[in-house]
């Protein structure tokens, strides 16, 4: 199973070259990476890991990502590989992730990006994989993923991605 998360293009990720810039496919990453899994009270009050107001699915959203959060959620490793220019779109993009492994203190989430919907298919863009370790705020040492989190996300296991080139 996996999660579909919407994603609209600004004007500024585009390059000289009319397409989306590298560097800014990681930000789109992680704003979708943010989406589907840390907990950030909305602001109009309402608590987005409580079910139905998360905009992705609540069940996912249990990692606290507000500042003085007892745990911080560090980027170890990321892989991206390019399949075509993603050039300007209204419509948002769709970046899918499932996570593609838990560790006992790291998970991989994958994601494939696609373009909107035309003539009944969608452009594969870009895949990727995020290694993510938790860690302890107070140690700063890695901690395990806890049975909440665990539960949360075992549903949304799939196979790592495959790269093309490795």
């Amino acid at each position: 199973m996996r999660l579909h998360v919407p994603i609209r293009l600004r004007w500024s990720d585009l390059d000289a070259y009319a397409h989306v810039n590298n560097a800014e496919m990681l930000r789109l990453l992680e704003e979708a990476r943010i989406q589907a899994f840390w907990v950030n009270d909305e602001a109009d009050g309402t608590d987005a890991g409580a079910p139905g107001a998360h905009p992705v699915g609540a069940s996912t959203a249990v990692l606290d990502g507000r500042p003085g959060a007892a745990t911080l959620t560090l980027i170890a490793r990321l892989e991206i590989e390019y399949l075509a220019p993603i050039p300007y779109l209204r419509a948002p993009i769709d970046i899918q992730l499932w996570i593609g492994k838990l560790g006992g203190a790291s998970l991989d989430v994958c994601y494939e990006v696609y373009g909107p919907t035309e003539n009944g298919s969608a452009t594969l863009y870009a895949r990727a994989t995020t290694t993510i370790v938790l860690v302890d705020a107070a140690t700063e040492r890695p901690r395990k993923i806890n049975e909440l989190e665990r539960a949360a996300w075992t549903p949304y296991l799939e196979p790592t991605i495959a790269f093309t080139r490795k």
